[in-house]
């Protein structure tokens, strides 16, 4: 790798930013200060640091944010705000993105990686990766919706894959429910409520596979995944 694509993948700067710290002779190579942005280093082997500060490179970046309503699932966007304008500038990386999508309106669990692998793996409808989500619905759901869901609910003449709907609380007139999914259609859950003749009027994703969405991490809130919450996911 070159110098200069090494220390702008560490987070010193732009690639012209941090040919202007190797000019000044502020970076070093195994203890030799090098003034040439095209050094070749080997991440792994070579020991590199910026102002005698050891330099560690990573990869990939794995976080889990709890979305709150009103950001959208992107990386940019010139008119609403973006998941990953809730990043700080320490942890902000242009390689970054959202692992699917959440609607505007939906909280929850969303995962921000730079790992393009990883990412295909957790939205591969050939993996079938259980998406979990709670709902808040007008409207009463049954056992009549839960048989619907089990075979494969038809919208806009395509056939879903068989979900699992549990049935968590119900009053009159609104019913607390959890939806388990194995792809991400286009507003699948509340398509697929509105298929039953009722409609979802708060949603929230709690699981993806298996990690579930940390309890004590708040709407708009996020922090790096566990070694432990990693190995979960990509299992």
């Amino acid at each position: 790798m070159r110098l200069d694509k090494f220390l702008s993948e560490v987070g010193l700067g732009s690639r012209k930013e941090v040919k202007q710290l190797i000019k000044k002779g502020q970076v070093k190579v195994n203890q030799v200060v090098v003034k040439s942005d095209k050094t070749q280093v080997d991440p792994e082997k070579d020991q590199i640091a910026f102002l005698d500060a050891p330099l560690i490179y990573q990869e990939f970046y794995y976080y889990v944010l709890n979305k709150p309503a009103g950001v959208i699932s992107a990386t940019s966007d010139p008119v609403h705000r973006t998941v990953l304008d809730l990043f700080s500038s320490e942890d902000y990386r242009t390689d970054l993105f959202p692992v699917g999508r959440l609607d505007k309106d939906t909280e929850g669990l969303l995962i921000i990686t730079n790992d393009g692998e990883l990412g295909h793996q957790l939205l591969s409808p050939k993996k079938h990766v259980e998406k979990e989500y709670f709902a808040e619905v007008s409207g009463i759901m049954d056992q009549a919706d839960q048989e619907k869901f089990e075979v494969g609910i038809i919208l806009a003449g395509e056939k879903m894959l068989p979900a699992k709907l549990m049935i968590d609380e119900v009053t009159a007139v609104t019913s607390k429910v959890r939806i388990i999914l194995q792809e991400g259609k286009f507003h699948q859950v509340k398509r697929m409520v509105k298929a039953c003749g009722k409609e979802v009027t708060y949603l929230k994703r709690i699981r993806m596979g298996q990690l579930t969405l940390p309890v004590d991490l708040k709407k708009g809130q996020y922090r790096a995944l566990t070694d432990e919450e990693l190995v979960k996911l990509k299992e």
